[in-house]
């Protein structure tokens, strides 16, 4: 016969509860305390970049390998990605550019999902005006749809000094993501802190050659994102695998009747994170 004396009841359940959640608030003012003497490091140290997306990337892989339990991952990598933004805010104030051209709703809500609400929201209508906004701005983010409506928008990304894409969210990939409209990161150059698993180019080439040759020539690890005609040229956003040697492509073009095709870098992401993929993984 089991000990009544010895069930767990209703009371006990609640005060483990308010001890973890005491912990969990200790452990974050603990994290605050850290960040205030990563500031005054940085400030000693000449000053440092507060957006460092290669190891946001770390972090989210780390957390979506561990992840285990009745707790929804939607809201462990919302908890988690609100952390990182705000402790983020809190070194270095900036805003949230975005492109509400498609409609508001999806978009703020993708930006509350991935940055909380203490990163200001400020709504644009285009992506060129979301460039020009980050392109003034002190150190503020760029969020664009992948497939934004308005026309060859990532030309604005061209030049060597203008904004780039850092990042595309969500990083963790599942078919039923809450926030899983397909997103870019823009941000002034990153030059030490970018991370380079998928780069992206502005390619310009004769719009006859690509209806010819393009299909046949893209193979593995490149991908056409987006494409818009003007006049006789065809405007076109690629992403490149790192593992892909894009001058070769880029030769294959040139034999392939593209004298001088322009291209130029537009920034660069980390690879996202295939969270079925990692779960096979975990289980061998």
């Amino acid at each position: 016969m089991i000990d009544p004396s010895s069930l767990e009841t209703l009371a006990d359940l609640r005060i483990e509860i308010d001890r973890i959640d005491a912990a969990l608030h200790q452990l974050l003012m603990e994290r605050g305390e850290i960040i205030h003497r990563l500031i005054e490091a940085k400030a000693r140290q000449g000053g440092g970049l507060a957006f460092r997306p290669a190891r946001e990337a770390d972090m989210m892989r780390a957390l979506v390998s561990r992840h285990q339990g009745l707790l929804p991952l939607d809201t462990v990598e919302s908890i988690w990605r609100i952390i990182i933004s705000t402790f983020t805010f809190v070194q270095s104030n900036y805003c949230v550019h975005a492109d509400i051209s498609s409609g508001d709703a999806a978009m703020r809500d993708c930006c509350r999902f991935h940055f909380g609400f203490t990163v200001p929201y400020i709504p644009h209508q285009g992506a060129t005006q979301v460039i020009e906004a980050v392109a003034k701005s002190g150190g503020d983010l760029g969020v664009v749809r992948v497939l934004a409506p308005e026309g060859p928008w990532w030309r604005g990304l061209a030049e060597p000094g203008a904004p780039k894409i850092i990042a595309r969210l969500p990083f963790v990939e599942r078919p039923d993501h809450p926030a899983g409209m397909p997103v870019f990161i823009i941000a002034q150059p990153l030059a030490e802190a970018a991370v380079h698993d998928v780069v992206l180019y502005d390619v310009e080439i004769p719009e006859n050659l690509g209806h010819r040759t393009l299909p046949g020539q893209m193979g593995s690890g490149v991908e056409i994102l987006d494409r818009f005609k003007t006049e006789s040229r065809l405007c076109l956003m690629i992403a490149v695998e790192v593992s892909r040697d894009f001058d070769e492509w880029r030769e294959t073009l040139i034999g392939s009747g593209a004298a001088g095709p322009r291209v130029a870098s537009i920034g660069s992401h980390a690879a996202r994170c295939d969270v079925s993929r990692l779960q096979k993984v975990a289980a061998q």
